[in-house]
């Protein structure tokens, strides 16, 4: 396969991040090495989004702490970034809410043309419309007049810089740069972009227990989007595939990344990581990068048992 044959992918992961481990890392750089070596997938980028505060989980500090921690998580990596979308709603959003908000958004952003899953798009992305006068992004006379797959994931990496990240603590605005958009070209390569949900083998299984997820909600993330999952604690995925309908119907939609190294998973454990702060464990440090440590002490954050 070519570059611009590949998938091109977006890794999505959702959840408390509180506070977000240095596991929650390493399940992203996991899930994008296991994609690259299938040679099917290249992984442009990858979006960390914290929950809402009215999720309602007991110990879950502000979205402004868990933010600021998730941006430090993230700060030394050139791929991962951290969108404060969710925790800037109104109330609560479903996962599947979160997915089709970040697909909409990569179309605004990006002129590209998402395919789900099981439907890849054959249209090539499209830039401004025909009637339109169409002016240049790259002005250089030596580049081709059709850019290459190459120079519109630049674009696309641009606009991952701008859209994902923290904002800080200030009224709300818009996250679309409309100067971001590439909608000035007439007709690019033909690329497939998706976003795909990255969890861990705990999330799958709870896609088992009974009126917990909304059916119509599992058909969309994982017939439509596709799920990447890093196992925890040598978890059986496909036993736990087994044990739903809607996960055997679309077993071919979830990756499950395999890799030859014994990862202690356990350390993505944000409850382990609050426990050891309470306790004043130094393995503390096994659980969160120093910065973030750092940020929780000053703050005064998970130190009594209320979190």
């Amino acid at each position: 396969m070519t570059e611009t044959t590949k998938t091109h992918v977006i890794l999505l992961a959702c959840g408390s991040f509180n506070p977000i481990t240095k596991g929650h890392i390493q399940m992203f750089e996991r899930a994008r090495d296991y994609l690259h070596k299938t040679g099917r997938f290249i992984v442009i980028g990858g979006i960390v989004s914290p929950v809402h505060d009215s999720y309602g989980k007991q110990g879950l500090v502000s979205s402004r702490h868990r933010l600021i921690m998730c941006q430090l998580a993230v700060q030394n990596s050139d791929w991962i970034r951290v969108d404060p979308w969710e925790c800037y709603q109104d109330t609560w959003q479903t996962t599947c809410s979160v997915l089709e908000h970040h697909r909409d958004l990569m179309k605004r952003v990006t002129g590209c043309i998402l395919s789900n899953v099981n439907t890849p798009s054959m249209t090539p992305v499209i830039g401004q419309p025909q009637h339109e006068t169409p002016q240049p992004i790259y002005q250089n006379s030596n580049v081709s007049a059709k850019p290459t797959a190459a120079k519109i994931l630049g674009k696309v990496g641009e606009s991952l810089s701008r859209i994902c990240c923290v904002r800080p603590p200030v009224e709300r605005f818009t996250f679309v740069d409309e100067n971001a958009n590439l909608g000035t070209v007439m007709r690019y390569e033909e690329i497939e972009l998706r976003i795909l949900l990255l969890c861990g083998s705990d999330l799958l299984e709870s896609f088992c227990i009974p009126g917990l997820w909304n059916e119509a909600d599992m058909e969309v993330i994982v017939g439509d989007f596709g799920i990447v999952v890093v196992p925890r604690d040598a978890a059986d995925t496909d036993r736990i595939m087994n044990h739903s309908s809607i996960l055997r119907k679309y077993k071919n939609n979830i990756m499950v990344v395999k890799d030859d190294i014994n990862h202690p998973m356990s350390v993505v454990s944000s409850t382990k990581s609050r426990l050891a702060l309470q306790h004043g464990d130094g393995h503390v440090v096994d659980y969160l990068s120093q910065p973030v440590i750092d940020y929780i002490l000053k703050s005064q954050l998970y130190i009594n048992a209320s979190g």
